[in-house]
C-alpha cells in the first residue's frame, strides 16, 4: 500500500474500538450503564473499567512506562471480577476519566516506542511474556474490538439501539417493524432447522 504507515494504521482501529465502546454510554442513566445485563453480569461501565485497566497495564507496565495512579481492583487481594463492575462510588465521570487518561498514557507509549520495542507482559506465561509494541496493539485492538462487541449486545438489550458508532450505525436499512419481520423469520428458520 503506498504511503501506508502501520503503526498509525493500527493506533486508527484502536481508537476507533475506544470510541465504539465509550459511545455506548451516551443517554443512559447511571443505573443502565451499571445494570448486568446477562447471567455474568456484563455491563457497559465495568466493561470500560476492565479496558481502562487493560491499557494501562498493557502499553505501562509492559514497557516499563506505569501510570502513577492506583488501580485497587487490580491488587491480589481483590475479589474476582472486581475490574468488570464499578462501584458505587465509582461515577461514571470517574472511569471514563480514567479511560481517557489511559488513552493519553498509551497513546505516549504508541508515539515514543518503535513498533519492534521489547516488553514484558508480567501476568502472562513466561514463555510468551516477551512481547513487542506491535503485538501490544494488535493483542489491544482485538481486546477493545471484543468488549465492544460485548457493549453492542448489552445496550441492545438495555433500551434496543444499536451500531457501531454515531453517525455509522453500520447496520442493514430498515424500521422497527423491518426488523421485527426479520427476527421473527429468523426464529421459524431456526425452529424448522432444531426438528431435523
Amino acid at each position: 500500500m503506498t504511503g501506508s504507515d502501520p503503526k498509525a494504521d493500527l493506533h486508527r482501529y484502536l481508537q476507533g474500538a475506544r470510541e465504539a465502546l465509550l459511545w455506548k454510554l451516551d443517554g443512559l442513566s447511571e443505573y443502565h450503564i451499571r445494570r448486568p445485563m446477562v447471567p455474568t453480569g456484563t455491563n457497559l461501565l465495568g466493561l470500560i473499567k476492565h479496558v481502562a485497566g487493560c491499557e494501562l497495564g498493557y502499553f505501562g507496565d509492559t514497557f516499563g512506562r506505569p501510570l502513577d495512579e492506583p488501580q485497587p481492583w487490580f491488587s491480589v487481594d481483590t475479589e474476582p471480577n472486581a475490574d468488570m463492575w464499578a462501584t458505587a462510588d465509582e461515577s461514571r465521570a470517574m472511569i471514563v476519566g480514567l479511560y481517557h487518561r489511559a488513552w493519553a498514557h498509551s497513546d505516549a507509549t504508541i508515539d515514543t516506542l518503535a513498533l519492534d520495542t521489547i516488553g514484558h507482559v508480567s501476568w502472562w506465561p513466561a514463555d510468551r511474556s516477551e512481547v513487542t509494541l506491535h503485538r501490544i496493539l494488535v493483542h489491544m485492538i482485538a481486546e477493545t474490538d471484543r468488549h465492544a462487541g460485548h457493549a453492542d449486545m448489552v445496550r441492545e438489550l438495555i433500551d434496543g439501539a444499536v451500531g457501531l458508532r454515531d453517525g455509522n450505525d453500520n447496520m442493514a436499512p430498515g424500521d422497527q417493524a423491518w426488523w421485527e419481520s426479520y427476527r421473527s423469520r429468523l426464529e421459524r428458520v431456526a425452529q424448522e432447522a432444531g426438528q431435523n
